[in-house]
C-alpha cells in the first residue's frame, strides 16, 4: 500500500492563512468573498459576523457587511450546522438546508408541537398563530421586531411551561419558540436589527414558503457538496473535525467524504486527515501575519482538534465552559493570546506567549486598526472567557 501524503502543522497553518484571508495580500474587497471562503460565519453573537469579516477585508470596517446582509442580501443569517445560527452565502442556503437544517427543523417542530399540546395548544392553534405571524409581516409596510409582532399577534406573548417535572422547569414565551422555528424553516427571515450592528434584536420580514423536506438522495448530495466546500477551505482536517463542525453522524460524514472523493492523508503525529483529490500540492508559506479575531471566529472554531494552532496550556484562559473560544490574538497561524474592549473603548491585549519583537509590533498595529473599526461601539462577547473577563475587570 502506498504511503499516505503527509501534511505537517506548518503546511496546515499556511493553508489556513491563505484560504481564510488572513495572510498579507489575501484580504478581500467585499464581504461576500470572505463569507464564501469561510463557508459559514458564526452569528449567535451578532458582533462575530462583522468583526470576522472586517479582519479579512483590505479596507476593514462594518459598512460592507451591512450592505451584504441588509441591502444586497447576498449573505443570510440561517440556522445550520449544530442547530447554530450562521451567516452564509445566500447561494449556499439551499445546500445548508437540505444537508442539515431540514432534519433539525423536523425535530424542532415535533418538539414544539408536543410542548404546546402539553399546555393545551393543539396543532390547529399553532398553525393559526403561524398564519397570523406571516399575515402581520406581509401586511406591514416595514419589517417588525419581535415585540412589534407580539403586539400584532397577542398569542405570541402567551407562555408555556417547559421541562415540567424536571429541575430545569421554566416558562417560555410562545413567540420565542415559534419565531425561532419559523426562522429556521426560512418562512420568516432576520433583517437589520433594532439599534446598531452589535444588537441581536432583529427585525423580521416575510420569507419564501418553507421548502419541502429533501429526499434522501437530495440530502446526501447536499452533504457531499457542503463537505467539499468545507474541505476546500479547511482541509486537511480529520473526520472528527467534520463531525464536530456539521453535527452530522459519523456515517453521514464518511459517506460525504467518499462522495467528494476525499483523499486520506497523514497529519502531524500520525493522525488521519482528508483533503480534496486536487488539493495535495503544498502551498507557499505566507509572509508573517498578525490578526485580532472575535469570539466564535470561524477560523478558531471550525475544528474539534486545535492543538496545531491553540496550545492546550492556553485553553483554560481562552475557552468558556461550553467550549466557545473568546477573542483571540494570532501570530503566524497560532493563537498567542486574547483581547478585550474595556468600557472606555480601549482595546487591551494579553499575550500568553512572547512571540517576539516583530510580532508584538504587528499585533499592536492590528489592535489600532480594530480600535478604529469599533469606533463608538462597545463589544462584550455573548460567551465570556476567563481572559476576557480579567482584561475588562
Amino acid at each position: 500500500m502506498p504511503a499516505r501524503p503527509q501534511f505537517d502543522d506548518d503546511q496546515r497553518r499556511a493553508r489556513l492563512a491563505r484560504r481564510h484571508r488572513l495572510a498579507p495580500g489575501t484580504r478581500a474587497d467585499r464581504a461576500e468573498q470572505v463569507v464564501d471562503d469561510l463557508v459559514a460565519v458564526h452569528a449567535t453573537d451578532p458582533t462575530t459576523v462583522f468583526l470576522a469579516v472586517s479582519a479579512r477585508l483590505a479596507t476593514p470596517g462594518i459598512a460592507d457587511t451591512e450592505r451584504a446582509l441588509y441591502q444586497d442580501r447576498t449573505v443570510l443569517r440561517h440556522h445550520g450546522m449544530r442547530s447554530t445560527l450562521f451567516a452564509i452565502p445566500a447561494a449556499l442556503a439551499p445546500t445548508v438546508y437540505a444537508s442539515t437544517t431540514a432534519k433539525v427543523v423536523a425535530r424542532e417542530r415535533a418538539r414544539l408541537l408536543k410542548d404546546f399540546a402539553a399546555s393545551g395548544r393543539d396543532a390547529a392553534w399553532t398553525a393559526g398563530v403561524e398564519a397570523a405571524v406571516r399575515a402581520a409581516l406581509a401586511d406591514s409596510p416595514t419589517e417588525l421586531t419581535g415585540a412589534q409582532l407580539s403586539e400584532a399577534v397577542p398569542q405570541l406573548r402567551e407562555t408555556i411551561e417547559y421541562g415540567a417535572g424536571t429541575s430545569y422547569r421554566a416558562e417560555q414565551p410562545v413567540g420565542m419558540r415559534l419565531l425561532r422555528l419559523l426562522g429556521m424553516e426560512g418562512s420568516i427571515v432576520r433583517r437589520r436589527p433594532q439599534g446598531s450592528w452589535t444588537s441581536s434584536r432583529h427585525r423580521w420580514a416575510p420569507g419564501p414558503d418553507a421548502p419541502a423536506a429533501p429526499s434522501a438522495a437530495e440530502r446526501v448530495a447536499a452533504q457531499v457538496e457542503l463537505a467539499r466546500r468545507w474541505l476546500a477551505s479547511h482541509g486537511p482536517a480529520t473526520e472528527d473535525d467534520l463531525v464536530w463542525w456539521t453535527g452530522w453522524g459519523v456515517r453521514e460524514v464518511r459517506a460525504a467524504l467518499a462522495g467528494c472523493a476525499a483523499v486520506e492523508v497523514e497529519l502531524a503525529g500520525g493522525a488521519a486527515g482528508f483533503v480534496l483529490p486536487d488539493d495535495l500540492d503544498p502551498v507557499p508559506e505566507p509572509a508573517p501575519w498578525a490578526a485580532l479575531l472575535p469570539a466564535l471566529d470561524p477560523t478558531a472554531m471550525s475544528m474539534k482538534h486545535r492543538d496545531w494552532y491553540l496550545s492546550p496550556a492556553h485553553r483554560p484562559e481562552l475557552i468558556d465552559r461550553s467550549g466557545n473560544l473568546g477573542p483571540t490574538v494570532w501570530w503566524n497561524g497560532r493563537i498567542v493570546g486574547g483581547w478585550a474592549q474595556r468600557s472606555d473603548g480601549e482595546v487591551v491585549l494579553d499575550l500568553l506567549d512572547d512571540p517576539g519583537r516583530e510580532a508584538r509590533g504587528a499585533i499592536s498595529a492590528e489592535a489600532a486598526v480594530l480600535r478604529g473599526v469599533l469606533g463608538d461601539a462597545r463589544v462584550t462577547p455573548r460567551f465570556r472567557t476567563p481572559l476576557e473577563r480579567r482584561l475588562t475587570s
